[in-house]
């Protein structure tokens, strides 16, 4: 779509409004609206101007001037707003020399995209993420000084299974870990769902399935189609806009925090990838699982620098509540076809167009734009320094001998480690400016604020430990 499309869209369905949206260091959508009387042609060469200071991790008040660019190629009608309102996804730029401002998000998978064709190694990435998500009929927190708790309520969820409800209990609901997948009443989200997916196509993005997920309390999962690295980006964002304003719009609240319940299974993001070169698929090959020597090396790369990825595909102190050993989370750091306790897996396919690898550790806390990048960097750096990732872990790696898992390496185990490595191995991110040594400082310094509000707030679990010591 072009410039000039977009005016005859906004022509056509008689806009009202246009929304500039961009995303936050943390991953957030952030908008700003304008009438379409304040809205020509000229927005898409000129920007519209905003105050940088004030988004988190970005610039200090003394150079706040900021440019949204808006992407044509991104447009769609909001289906939420009670006025027509055009959406446009934008590029955060410098107005002193033009370029994609060194903190945003989706400049930097702008930048990811052009190393990729400037290594010569590809000219396209694709990715494919698998976020899961909650819906919760409500939910209540509080933290003070007076002390904290936090309660999901949740029809469908197990524990309500002796509760009074207004009307009945049906009793038909998940079990814990036993949402995967019966057919309605016990899956509650059918018709919740399948409007989301009406209006993920309704904006563009093909959806390919939807199901609930293994958590009771209503655990689900949209599958949409792969797209090129910065595309599925901004279409991941769509997606969660989507099914937080379809779930508010039934009564209902959604969430991506990876593990809100206790004792069942966190949501996690697995992210499918390839790297293409003139039309073919580099993953392709005669190796292990139909991959090639190139795709090895990729999960080499990944495997290589996790640590320090964890960082950014796994980036709330939230995120290691799900990656916990001994728990069916991927957390050992290995390869393996079609074996799911891998932290990477080769899906079976029977295409050499459909070969790709799937990253199992992410969740879907993370910045799409970031997380996509980093793990795409990390792959290149395994195929320029040829990192073979050893041999295939084809053992169930949940049940192995002491011996033997203690010789694979995990995951982090804390937010605080994983920006501890993202600290000390950074250098492979950095090539071709794609982040920058200041982008990644201002990054941790976010990120240690997290760290440190959750290391000083008195938890209620240590009241059930500790009170009667």
């Amino acid at each position: 779509m072009t410039p000039q499309d977009v005016i005859k869209l906004v022509k056509e369905n008689d806009v009202k409004f246009v929304d500039f949206r961009f995303t936050d260091t943390r991953g957030k959508e952030q908008h700003v609206g304008v009438p379409i009387s304040a809205f020509d042609g000229d927005k898409f060469t000129e920007g519209h101007a905003f105050d940088g200071s004030s988004i988190a991790g970005w610039k200090g008040i003394q150079a706040s001037d900021m440019l949204l660019m808006p992407d044509a190629d991104t447009a769609y009608i909001d289906p939420f707003f009670d006025e027509t309102t055009l959406v446009l996804t934008c590029d955060v730029v410098e107005p002193s020399d033009g370029k994609g401002y060194d903190r945003d998000p989706r400049s930097i998978a702008k930048r990811a995209e052009a190393y990729l064709k400037s290594s010569g190694l590809g000219d396209t990435a694709y990715f494919g993420p698998e976020p899961e998500f909650f819906i919760f009929d409500s939910v209540e927190w509080k933290v003070d000084m007076s002390g904290s708790f936090c309660k999901i309520f949740a029809e469908e969820a197990a524990w309500v299974s002796g509760e009074k409800i207004e009307g009945g209990n049906t009793g038909h609901r998940p079990t814990v870990k036993g949402g995967y997948f019966p057919v309605p009443p016990v899956d509650s989200a059918n018709d919740i769902r399948a409007a989301m997916c009406l209006a993920l196509e309704g904006v563009g993005i093909p959806v390919e399935v939807h199901h609930h997920e293994v958590a009771t309390a209503g655990q689900n999962e949209i599958g949409t189609k792969f797209a090129t690295l910065v595309k599925r980006a901004d279409w991941t964002q769509a997606l969660k806009y989507i099914v937080h304003n379809v779930a508010h719009q039934y009564g209902k609240t959604a969430t991506f925090m990876p593990k809100p319940i206790v004792g069942d299974n966190g949501s996690g993001m697995h992210v499918h990838q390839s790297i293409w070169k003139d039309g073919k698929n580099l993953f392709a090959g005669n190796g292990y699982a139909g991959l090639s020597e190139f795709a090895l090396y990729y999960i080499g790369g990944i495997i290589k620098h996790a640590r320090a990825l964890n960082a950014i595909t796994n980036p709330l102190t939230n995120s290691y509540k799900r990656l916990v050993p001994g728990f069916e989370a991927p957390v050992k750091l290995a390869y393996s076809a079609r074996n799911r306790s891998a932290s990477i897996r080769v899906p079976y396919v029977q295409s050499d167009k459909a070969r790709r690898i799937e990253t199992r550790f992410p969740d879907p806390g993370a910045n799409p734009y970031l997380a996509f990048a980093a793990l795409m960097m990390a792959g290149l750096d395994g195929v320029q320094n040829k990192i073979h990732p050893g041999d295939p872990a084809d053992k169930n790696l949940y049940d192995l001998p002491p011996e033997e898992d203690a010789k694979i390496p995990t995951v982090c185990s804390s937010l605080e480690q994983a920006l501890d490595y993202l600290d000390k191995d950074r250098e492979f991110l950095t090539r071709g400016g794609v982040f920058s040594n200041e982008m990644i400082d201002a990054y941790i310094a976010l990120k240690m604020e997290e760290v440190q509000r959750f290391r000083m707030t008195t938890h209620p679990i240590e009241f059930d430990m500790y009170y009667s010591i």
